[in-house]
This record gives structure tokens, sequence and C-alpha cells, in this order.
């Protein structure tokens, strides 16, 4: 090889060192270098968790393990060490309601919020045989149905809902959480703030059955029986992700400013707007429920990943630089898949205050978030941190949406509409479709699923507050994956093209 060639493939095998290709004495960790890293906890937030899980190792090589065992299970496992992080709806409790001991880690944590969301209720409900798809439901039903209360669907406080719904004498079964829940938790606190002459027994990660009502193990297994042909006339408290999943309808709570919402990414986000935040990063929903603006979902909150601020345990410093990396991708690049996955992405000030947990977790090298590259979609490089994007776009709730003798379908065009009310039933109550058939949107047999996309039957669709079961796509290509190509590209011509160039100058040479 003459001295052109050698100074050309030297300077291509540079290029590609440089973008990582070959080893290099220094540069930023490849994808050997992570070392799995494993958690377990809340399956309100283990949708999301499992799509950035599928992401990080196809796009950097990164071994995340995730278990969905509820938040009260996680929260032990990490005080006995067993696990790196866990993520819970509530921080680690002082006097717990079973009467175990006090919830005490012996190593540093802290809380960092990882994403917000809108707890749902996921219904099973038909009239003359065609799928309800637009219930509306007051707080104060909602919590006499999962007390027992409330027994019956045709019952006139779910009837004054519901005044264009013909409701049937058909048994409401409430589907509960048998297992120590953030979610549970969630709900119970949630009752207890605005209805404490009707739920007495404060906040409960362990959900007691009301009579009539089933237990189910997990998120997966609430929102499975509800799903099923057997759950028909089921209700259930759940992450609207899961309702989403199973392509099943949640009901539209009314809020403190008398409009029925649906749990969607910007009304969460909206209702966040009010939430207070305590110094440790824990929540304060108080003013999320009473929100003062009419698009506001009032069962919105935050979910928490527990992050070890010490070694110990089963968790090292070598862990800490994969938890440092997986946890700046969540805040940052991971919140674009939110909404598609029926959560709301973090805004600015948490992700900020996420930002500063990062750094206090060790191994993960003091580095935070670089806020000229985070992609996250509630803001922009230079917003105030008390902005959100996704809330300043939300849409203003329909007319037919307000509390009073209307109520909302949509037809197959997506167009909203109002139910008229005939007043030509017995007793006064509504003798109009129970769905979007009655105005041209019944689909005559469109296929529902269950919690795993398996088609279970026919169904009409219509309201706006019904879901689809959603498939969300790999992110593809990261830049990782990127540099890989090119670099690829850069050593296959340092290794072929300088023989082919010196083969080319003998040629010329002899000529």
């Amino acid at each position: 090889m003459n001295r052109t060639a050698r100074a050309i493939s030297a300077a291509l095998l540079a290029v590609a060192v440089g973008v990582g290709v070959l080893p290099a004495s220094a540069g930023p960790a490849s994808a050997a270098s992570y070392i799995p890293i494993t958690g377990t906890g809340s399956t309100w937030s283990q949708n999301a968790l499992d799509q950035w899980r599928k992401n990080v190792a196809a796009n950097y090589g990164m071994t995340v393990n995730y278990s969905g065992v509820g938040s009260s299970a996680g929260r032990r496992d990490f005080i006995a060490g067993t696990v790196d992080f866990a993520v819970s709806e509530i921080p680690f409790q002082s006097s717990p309601e079973d009467g175990s001991a006090p919830e005490i880690p012996p190593r540093g944590y802290a809380y960092m919020p990882i994403v917000a969301g809108g707890t749902a209720f996921m219904y099973n409900l038909k009239i003359s045989g065609k799928r309800v798809t637009n219930l509306r439901l007051s707080g104060e039903v909602i919590t006499k149905i999962f007390t027992g209360a409330i027994t019956k669907w045709n019952d006139p406080a779910v009837q004054k809902d519901n005044p264009g719904l013909a409701m049937p004498d058909k048994t409401i079964t409430p589907v509960v959480r048998s297992d120590g829940s953030g979610t549970s938790a969630q709900f119970t606190l949630w009752m207890s703030k605005q209805f404490p002459g009707i739920w007495k027994a404060g906040l409960r990660s362990q959900f007691p059955t009301p009579p009539g009502g089933k237990a189910q193990n997990g998120s997966l297994g609430v929102a499975g029986y509800v799903s099923q042909d057997y759950g028909e006339g089921a209700i259930t408290y759940v992450e609207y992700s899961y309702a989403l999943k199973s392509g099943f309808p949640v009901a539209k709570v009314l809020n403190a400013q008398g409009y029925y919402i649906e749990p969607t990414a910007n009304s969460v986000a909206v209702a966040l707007l009010s939430a207070g935040i305590n110094s440790d990063l824990t929540q304060n929903l108080d003013n999320v429920y009473s929100s003062g603006d009419k698009r506001a979902y009032p069962l919105s909150s935050y979910s928490y990943m527990i992050i070890p601020t010490e070694v110990g345990g089963i968790f090292t410093e070598e862990k800490g630089a994969t938890l440092g990396a997986f946890t700046r991708y969540m805040l940052c690049e991971g919140q674009q898949q939110a909404p598609a996955l029926g959560y709301s992405p973090l805004p600015m000030n948490l992700v900020q205050a996420g930002s500063d947990q990062i750094k206090r977790i060790p191994g993960a090298g003091s580095q935070g978030i670089d806020f000229t590259s985070c992609n996250n979609p509630t803001f922009k490089a230079g917003d105030s941190p008390s902005s959100n994007r996704l809330a300043s776009s939300a849409p203003q709730p329909a007319d037919c949406d307000k509390v009073g003798t209307s109520q909302c379908t949509t037809g197959t065009a997506g167009a909203t509409q109002e139910t008229p009310v005939s007043g030509t039933g017995t007793g006064g109550k509504a003798n109009t479709s129970p769905d979007a058939g009655a105005s041209g949107g019944d689909t005559g047999g469109e296929v529902q699923y269950d919690e795993n996309g398996t088609p279970i039957g026919g169904g009409v669709t219509g309201a706006s507050a019904v879901s689809k079961p959603f498939t969300v796509e790999d992110q593809g290509m990261g830049p990782t994956q990127w540099l890989m190509v090119a670099a690829g590209g850069l050593f296959f011509a340092a290794v072929l093209l300088p023989p082919f160039l010196s083969r080319r100058m003998r040629e010329s040479a002899k000529k």
C-alpha cells in the first residue's frame, strides 16, 4: 500500500473509532457496558415502562427488567434490597393500613416522577344488545358504586348522569384490586377527600371488596375481567392506558366545574397544573380534585420511580450508570410516546426536578438532563418551567358535556353530537339509542378486544370516551444505531478502499 493509500486508510479508521465502531481508549459508554438492572412495583405505569424498556433494549442494548407486582410489593422489595429500583404511586408508608411495620428503607432513596395519567373507570355495559360507549358518572355516584350503596345501572342517580340513555335494570359488578395497589391508594384518597361522608376508610392500598363485587390481581386482572363476556355489567378503576389497550370505553367523570371529562393526555395535563409538589417531589392533589379549569380530569396524578441514592442490596455503582441513562431517556425521549400509551407527558418543572434526582444516583456521573436536547413534548428550550404546551393546547369541552339534559355522542366521522332526550320513555326516561347508532355511528358489529388485543365479540363504537386497541411502534433507529451504520460504512471503506486505490495507482504508473 503506497503512502497516499495508507494516509486515507488511517483517516478513515480514525473516523470509525471516533463514532464508536472500533474500540477507543476513551469515549461514551458502549452498549456492552450497560449492566442489566431490575425493578418491581406499580402496574398503573407498567404499560409506559414496558414500552420504554423495549425501546432502550432495541436502540441502546440496555436491559431493564421490570415486574408489575403492585406498588406495595415494589416498596417492600426496595426495602429488602432485592431490586435496583421500585415504582409506586404513593410514598413509603409510616403506618401501613395492614398493621405491618413502618416502611423504612435501610439505604438512601429519592422519589422521581416518571409519568402522569388519569385513573379511569373502564366498564362493560350493553343496552338492547348494543355496547354503551358514552357513559357519564359523577364522583358521588362512583363512590356509591364502589361502596355498595348503588347496585343497579338504572339507579336514579346513574340515570340522572345519563339523560340520553335508557339505563337497564342490570346489576353493577364493581371490580377492585386484590393486591396492594397504588391505583387503589389514589382512588381511595380521592374519595376520602371529596366524599368523606360516603367513603370513611381513608387512603387504602388494600381495597375492601364491596358487596357484590369482584377482586382481581393487578391492572391486567381487573381490566381483563371487565373486558370478558362474563364481565358485562362490570366497572373497574384502572389507569386509562389499560382501557385504551383493551379497546373498552371509560366513563366521563364530572369535574368541579360541572363538565363530564375523559382522561386524555390534555385533560390530565390541565388538571395537574393545579398539583402541589412537595419538597421530596411527592404530590398534593387537593387542588387537582377541585380544579377551576373546566377542561380538567379530576382523578389525575403522577407515578414515581423510587431510585437509590446509596449503594446497597443488589444495587451497585455499575448499575447506577445504567439506571442514570434509563431515567434520562424516560424523562425526555420516552415522554413522546406517553399520549399514545394512554398517559400524559411530564411538564418541564418535574423534568427539572427529576434531573436533580438523577444526579444523586451513585454511578450516574452526577449527570442530569441536557435540556438543549431533551425531546419532551410539553416544552421547548426557553419555555418557562411553569408552562405546559400540552395543557395550553387542550380543547374546551363540548357543550353537551356540561351537566344537564344533554349527552354527547360521536358518529363514525368523529363529529361530536348531542343525544336528543325524547322524554317518551316510561317515567320520563330518555327513549333513545344507547350509543352512536342513534346518530348513524352504528358500525354493525365492530370488533371489541380484551386486554391482550384478542377479539371477543361485536360492539358499537361512537362516543368520544371509547378506546381503540393500541400498538406503539418502536422508535426505530436511535442515534447510536445511525452512528453505527455510518461508522460501519467508514470502516468498510477504510479496509477495502485503500487496496483498491493502491492497485489503481500502480496501474496508472505502469501506463
